[in-house]
């Protein structure tokens, strides 16, 4: 797989603000990001756990740390599947 990097700029700050150092800040905020996007939909939980470079499972645990669920179903979606 090829990979990019990219660079931001924080204060330093934030490392000290979330007691972290910049490595698992900036994985905190990679993580963050894409359990965000998974809740609104815009990526899958496998392709989630592919990008942070974890497994399944990690990301599911990541959900529920962040009160996400795992499923992506509309409420209409979830009658039609109990019904």
């Amino acid at each position: 797989m090829t990979m990019t990097q990219l660079t931001i700029e924080v204060p330093e700050t934030a490392f000290a603000a979330f007691k972290q150092t910049p490595a698992e800040f900036v994985r905190a905020m990679k993580i963050t990001a894409l359990v965000k996007w998974y809740e609104e939909g815009k990526i899958s939980q496998s392709k989630a756990a592919e990008i942070a470079g974890i497994s399944r499972q990690e990301f599911l645990e990541h959900l529920y740390e962040h009160k996400i669920s795992p499923y992506q179903l509309a409420p209409e979606e979830l009658i039609d599947e109990v019904g």
